[in-house]
């Protein structure tokens, strides 16, 4: 199986090398690319379309926030997790509306923070526990999208259940034996119809509407 490829946008050069040195040692793992700026991490994302990106929030110039809203726009379908110093809800809030996948906080333990990166590698939802509290309160499903769960195709909806089991796009291929090029389109396509911007936000609507 191939290595999670893995792009670091974060504006201190220290400590994006002692992240990269951290994520390399883990098997399975590997950065393919660093940026210092919003800008440049932007286009590498665009050029090398990685598993996984790890961005931070406060950076100068193009800021974490307007990073991932130029992703998604862009139709970047990795998964993207903020990087950050920051526990304000409102920042929380931003970041998965503009379509992040995870939320984590710098000051974690290196341990801690290298096995939730591993969660979001697998497609899991990576986010530090002391939010909990502020993520319930920011994923708190919205039932304006229940009367388009109709719009979705069989193919879709499956696709949208092991989402919300957890399972990354190469699972997935598997499961349903297509490409995972055809995943990323039926993901995209589900994720417009329902009108939500990231893999977490559709399913933590899925499984709180299955209840």
């Amino acid at each position: 199986m191939n290595d999670t490829s893995i792009l670091l946008i974060d504006d201190h050069p220290l400590l994006r090398k002692g992240l990269a040195q951290l994520i390399d040692e883990e098997e399975g793992l590997k950065v393919v690319a660093e940026a210092g700026d919003g800008a440049t991490g932007l286009k590498l994302a665009i050029e090398l379309e990685p598993d996984l990106i790890l961005l931070d929030l406060n950076m100068k110039g193009m800021d974490g926030l307007e990073t991932l809203k130029a992703m998604r726009a862009n139709g970047i379908a990795s998964r993207v997790v903020a990087l950050t110093v920051s526990e304000h809800k409102d920042d929380v809030a931003a970041m998965f509306r503009a379509g992040a996948d995870g939320y984590l906080l710098k000051d974690m333990e290196p341990e801690e923070l290298l096995s939730e990166i591993s969660q979001a590698a697998m497609g899991k939802l990576a986010v530090d526990d002391r939010l909990a509290e502020v993520l319930a309160s920011v994923l708190r499903p919205d039932t304006h999208q229940t009367s388009k769960i109709d719009l979705l195709t069989p193919k879709e909806r499956e696709v949208l259940q092991f989402i919300a089991e957890g399972d990354a796009n190469k699972m997935i291929a598997r499961k349903m034996n297509i490409s995972e090029g055809t995943v990323k389109v039926h993901v995209k396509r589900m994720l417009r119809k329902l009108d939500f911007r990231s893999r977490v936000e559709a399913a933590v609507w899925w499984v709180n509407s299955r209840r």
